[in-house]
């Protein structure tokens, strides 16, 4: 892990290249990628226009360490956060985030899950396996496929973290979807996890930014990958020949939240309110294929689009729902021994 005084100078070198941004700027920092691009047209542009707030947007990979090294030092830069599930409970219990007002969203509206106290749900994503149509002779159908390599093939990309790996490693070894987060929270089901991926770790190629995997597969780098469903359907639109595999697929929310301290803290709290109303939630699933969190936008969608997100029953039913309080639990145990397996 980096020490305090190197991710500070991250923090801030992030923060400076995500923007320049000026007093009474609104700073959100996202995942980047097509993803950005989509909450751009559905949320940035138009809180622009009927607040006059210029919204600056910015990007990073979900690293914490960034934003406790803000929050310990008191120098917040940022001022909204999409950051995933399991991180927005820990930050959350560490007191790394704002709690939310919800007096102006109205939480019956929105999915089961997507309200928390320091967040509330952006988007429902699916970390699913996906391949390239071009490089294969026959398609796979499910993580065990992906660790057959006589038969499929050509290097793996997966996720560097434990996170969503893990997972797929004891799917590939044959643990029902609904067993993984019992058989991962022993330390023999640990063990066989990484075994799965020392089998496996010779044929891979890891990413650790979302737009990294359709560009693996496009390229030919990679023959299938673990990838954001959304980041592999903007490549389909794109004309790429890149399929997903729903079977086994991981899912979850992205949040927004809050920093404590951030500098905008009220007009931070309107642009959450503003991005969670159905008819901006409508226009970011219109961009890319992830499902909304208000349960209104869903019937603004039309049917085509709505058959592309993970929440659709056809694609869902076959799914593993990410355990937040396992990752909270066992979180940084396991990505410690992650990167110390990974860097032997």
């Amino acid at each position: 892990m980096e020490t305090a005084v190197k991710t500070w100078t991250l923090a801030i070198a992030a923060a400076c290249c995500a923007s320049s941004a000026l007093a009474g700027d609104l700073t959100v920092i996202s995942f980047g990628g097509a993803n950005k691009a989509a909450q751009e047209k559905a949320y940035y542009a138009p809180f622009t226009q009927a607040t006059g707030v210029s919204v600056v947007g910015g990007e990073y990979n979900g690293e914490m360490a960034k934003v406790k090294a803000m929050v310990d030092t008191r120098s917040v830069s940022w001022d909204v956060l999409e950051v995933e599930s399991p991180e927005l409970a820990r930050g959350c219990d560490e007191g790394l985030f704002e709690k939310l007002d919800y007096s102006k969203i109205n939480k019956n509206d929105f999915v089961p899950g997507a309200v928390q106290t320091c967040g509330i749900g952006i988007f429902v994503w699916s970390t699913v396996l996906a391949y390239n149509a071009d490089q294969l002779k026959s398609a796979p159908g499910s993580w065990k496929d992906f660790w057959d390599v006589k038969k499929f093939p050509g290097k793996r990309g997966l996720r560097k973290g434990a996170k969503y790996t893990l997972e797929v490693a004891l799917m590939a070894d044959g643990v029902a979807p609904k067993d993984v987060y019992k058989v991962l929270a022993t330390q023999a089901g640990q063990d066989r996890a990484f075994k799965m991926l020392d089998r496996l770790k010779p044929n891979i190629q890891w990413w650790e930014a979302g737009a990294q995997p359709p560009q693996y597969l496009v390229s030919g780098d990679v023959v299938m990958s673990s990838a954001y469903n959304g980041r592999i359907a903007a490549s389909q639109k794109d004309g790429k020949n890149l399929k997903i595999v729903w079977n086994g697929g991981m899912y979850d929310f992205d949040s927004w939240a809050i920093p404590k301290g951030s500098p905008n803290k009220d007009a931070a709290l309107k642009f959450i309110a503003f991005a969670s109303k159905p008819e901006n939630q409508k226009v970011y699933s219109q961009q890319i294929a992830y499902g909304p969190s208000n349960k209104k936008a869903v019937g603004l969608l039309s049917k085509n689009v709505a058959a592309t997100l993970p929440t659709a029953p056809q694609n869902i039913k076959s799914g593993l729902a990410v355990d937040v309080a396992f990752w909270a639990d066992y979180g940084e145990s396991l990505e410690q021994r992650f990167n110390a397996w990974a860097a032997k």
